[in-house]
């Protein structure tokens, strides 16, 4: 069992356990001594954040923290989660942290940690690293603890990177893009990945001042988005959640094409030109089931994960897949990088877009979608969800209902004080109303 860790790193309110100052410098020498650093192995880690004001205090903090376990800290400034796992690996470090609480609001904050080849602790490792909080471990003294250096062209390192995921002379000229930076991570190297490009970009929410960041904008925000591609006439617009590590896009027409629809668009592209590996896709239970039913013409199937970025990797790298994401707009393209990264997943979509000649609003006709009810509550506690009467027997009579035509998921939120319901089904009325009944009795008993 872990304490500090979740599905996603650490994440909270900011300055509150467990991200307070003293906490993260004792978790940052607790990481240290687990990922290799200590007086007789150095460490080498790349830091690098999204756009929050607490940013600074919990940066010192992880800086002081390994510095004084004999780690030399290597600083990639304001950069999307993926950058750092790509820097990461560039820079021959041995672990890097994102600060960041992706799409979560401006008051908290969180810590991911990479691991030397770019891919997130699994939870045995974080398991560890909790271990050794407790414990009184030797440090360094004198000129034997670690240095601090800065990496003054992380943005353009990561902009080169993701540009080359495309063909050589793969061009946007002549294409009009809207683009959300949600005021967070992106705000520099989204618009500068698209204009080298040759894209003309319309920029909207790329004026971070460390309160801002995804406040009524971004990818948990698509009505956003969707104003911009209106008033502008754009031919696509992109949004971007707080570190970038996800993608929700808006067509020409200004309706919303959720991260399903990109996955079915991507993989059917795959598909066709004989490049995904063992014609799988990696989805989450979350996932519309018309992906099935999208992909099985073209020879292709689905399997699916957990929720989480974190699962869908698991998957893919336990089967061999190269191609997995969530329906919140989280897409893995192993082939070009280690972890979900917005960027990346425009400029493919940007690629078949191209390639194609088709809008995006015919792209994303390749999926029809069973409808689909969700319900996202705050909660004050997670007990289980089998103790709570009420909610297991709204759960069981919408099961019933259902029957084969349909399904009924309901899970806390491993990032936020929330529980998430699903209902899928065949008749879009139906399933409104039994999602509304799970929830009534899901706040009846724990909101």
């Amino acid at each position: 069992m872990r304490r500090y860790f979740g599905t996603d790193g650490i994440r909270g309110t900011a300055n509150v356990e467990p991200l307070t100052p003293a906490t993260i410098l004792r978790l940052a020498q607790a990481a240290a001594l687990e990922l290799g650093g200590g007086p007789d192995a150095p460490l080498k880690v790349l830091i690098g954040h999204d756009t929050r004001a607490s940013r600074e205090m919990i940066e010192s903090a992880l800086i002081a923290g390994l510095v004084s376990m004999g780690a030399d800290v290597y600083l990639a400034g304001v950069v999307p989660t993926p950058a750092v796992a790509f820097l990461t690996q560039k820079f021959g470090a041995n672990a890097g942290i994102a600060i960041t609480a992706s799409h979560n609001p401006w008051q908290d904050n969180g810590i991911k940690f990479f691991r030397a080849d770019g891919f997130k602790l699994d939870d045995e490792i974080e398991a560890r690293i909790e271990a050794r909080l407790a414990a009184a471990e030797p440090a360094p003294s004198g000129g034997r603890i670690g240095r601090v250096r800065y990496i003054d062209d992380a943005d353009t390192r990561y902009i080169a990177a993701a540009c080359a995921t495309v063909p050589e002379g793969f061009s946007l000229h002549g294409m009009k893009i809207a683009l959300d930076c949600a005021n967070g991570a992106a705000f520099r190297t989204t618009p500068g990945a698209l204009g080298r490009l040759g894209a003309k970009v319309v920029i909207g929410h790329a004026e971070p001042d460390g309160e801002n960041i995804n406040r009524d904008c971004g990818s948990t925000h698509p009505e956003a988005i969707a104003e911009l591609v209106r008033a502008t006439g754009a031919q696509l617009g992109i949004s971007h959640d707080g570190d970038a590590d996800r993608l929700i896009l808006c067509d020409e027409q200004g309706e919303i094409v959720d991260g399903d629809e990109l996955l079915a668009i991507v993989a059917l592209d795959h598909l066709r030109r004989g490049a995904l590996a063992q014609n799988t896709l990696v989805a989450t239970v979350m996932s519309n089931f018309g992906l099935e039913e999208a992909l099985a013409p073209a020879g292709g199937q689905v399997v699916r994960s957990a929720v989480g970025d974190r699962y869908v990797l698991a998957e893919m790298l336990a089967r061999g897949l190269n191609v997995g994401g969530e329906q919140s707009g989280h897409v893995i393209f192993l082939d070009h990088s280690t972890t979900g990264d917005g960027l990346v997943a425009a400029l493919q979509i940007l690629r078949v877009m191209v390639e194609t000649g088709q809008p995006l609003s015919a792209l994303k006709r390749v999926l029809v979608k069973y409808p689909q009810a969700q319900r996202n509550l705050r909660v004050k506690s997670k007990p289980p969800l089998a103790s709570l009467p009420q909610a297991s027997a709204a759960i069981a009579a919408a099961e019933a209902q259902l029957g084969a035509r349909g399904r009924v998921l309901v899970r806390y939120s491993g990032t936020e004080p929330k529980v998430r319901v699903l209902v899928e089904g065949r008749e879009a009325a139906q399933i409104e109303a039994l999602a509304d009944g799970i929830a009534a009795a899901l706040q009846a008993e724990i909101g």
